[in-house]
């Protein structure tokens, strides 16, 4: 069994990005209120845009800002010529549609695959970057040489930054895949070869749920007693599983750097 070092694999990916041209454009940040989580996962990226000498640029407005006025704020952002990137951080306050809002960016400066002309060119193939959930799949398995056509594949969530486009990247790569919502019955997870989580709640996948030989790739994560936890309660024996990834430490480190691996990508020349 192998626990997956997520900031081992992220520490790669940017050493591969320090070797590229480093993109003249800057990218930018948008938080709309002051949930402490969001204001936490933005400076990370922010940490790591600035270790790759990338003009990380932060805009901040207050929770009661209007949808309108947020989608003009992020239009005028994106339009600038000198922006190659727009992160919008998840999620937004109550008021405001997530959609409508994160549909004011361009698809060649749509950094996470959001927009819906972004993801209407990945769900066709056509889009050059993946969605930042899907690119940590993509990135782990092909560390283990794991057999996508010959797998039963399970994803547990269908939220827009993890289930769904995950579940569209594998479909049609895949022996079987099973996607399982809210209040599923968890018992099937016993036939998958690879287990995606990205669940809200912590510790909901036991060890004895899984057979010899799975693996987990978790991104699920909650707070339990003042500590992270993921979908996997790595409370029990894990000794049977391939590998999993740890909360914290394993999927987060690798997303932010795929999410840097996109800027690159959308502003190659």
């Amino acid at each position: 069994m192998q626990i997956i070092d997520g900031k081992k694999i992220a520490g790669e990916i940017l050493e591969r990005l320090k070797a590229l041209p480093k993109p003249e454009k800057f990218l930018a940040g948008v938080l709309a209120g002051q949930d402490a989580a969001s204001a936490s996962f933005l400076k990370r990226k922010e940490k790591t845009a600035k270790e790759l000498g990338i003009d990380f640029r932060l805009y901040e407005f207050p929770a009661d800002i209007s949808q309108d006025n947020l989608r003009e704020k992020v239009g005028k952002i994106a339009a600038q010529k000198t922006c190659g990137g727009v992160i919008v951080q998840l999620p937004l306050p109550k008021q405001i549609n997530r959609h409508y809002v994160l549909n004011a960016i361009p698809r060649e400066k749509d950094v996470d695959v959001l927009g819906e002309r972004a993801l209407g060119a990945f769900y066709t193939g056509r889009n050059p970057v993946l969605p930042p959930a899907a690119g940590v799949v993509q990135e782990i398995l092909s560390a283990f040489d794991f057999s996508l056509p010959s797998s039963r594949i399970a994803v547990v969530g269908r939220g827009i930054l993890v289930g769904r486009p995950i579940a569209s990247w594998l479909m049609g790569q895949v022996r079987e895949l099973i996607v399982l919502g809210r209040n599923a019955d968890l018992s099937i997870l016993k036939d998958a070869d690879l287990v995606i989580l990205g669940a809200d709640k912590a510790n909901i996948v036991k060890p004895d749920m899984l057979k010899v030989e799975t693996g987990v790739i978790d991104f699920g994560y909650a707070e339990v007693g003042g500590k992270l936890s993921g979908n996997l309660d790595t409370s029990g024996d894990l000794s049977h599983l391939a590998f999993y990834t740890p909360t914290p430490g394993g999927t987060g480190p690798i997303l932010v750097a795929k999410l840097m691996e996109n800027f690159y990508k959308l502003n190659e020349k």
